[in-house]
């Protein structure tokens, strides 16, 4: 089967359009694309572990660790034992890092704006549920452990 015809081809060429694009918008925020997504996340789930995060941004847990620890260096989260589970650490926002989401949450909003913007309302509708299509194929396409 050509490249051209194969569906995984033409999501992953999206898919690395999309995060070149804000890879790029993004570096002026001081932040990478991962950094962003965990960011956004705690926004939404503070005091969430590593390891929850790390499947909220679709990351290994190693992966998360390094991301999380490279937004403690700046600063941008605060990192504390759990109340009861002392061996797991609760992750949240600083002020900084509030700060530093909001900067770059405009600049990504801008780009899926943009992106939105291509489609009609239908058309975004359609897409949408035909991306999740994919995924419930794929999922079950794959070898269980």
């Amino acid at each position: 089967m050509p490249a051209s015809e194969r569906l995984g081809s033409h999501l992953k060429r999206a898919e690395q359009a999309l995060n070149a694009t804000k890879t790029a918008v993004l570096k002026p925020a001081g932040l990478t694309v991962a950094q962003y997504a965990a960011l956004l996340h705690l926004a939404g789930n503070p005091g969430i572990s590593a390891a929850a995060l790390a499947r909220l941004c679709g990351v290994t847990p190693p992966t998360m660790n390094t991301v999380l620890k490279n937004l403690q260096e700046h600063d941008l989260i605060a990192r504390t034992p759990h109340e009861w589970h002392k061996n797991v650490l609760e992750t949240r926002l600083t002020d900084e890092g509030r700060a530093v989401l909001a900067d770059a949450d405009v600049r990504a909003v801008r780009v899926e704006r943009a992106l939105a913007a291509e489609f009609t309302d239908e058309e975004r509708d359609a897409l949408t549920g035909l991306l999740a299509r994919c995924v419930r194929v794929l999922e079950e396409q794959r070898p269980s452990p």
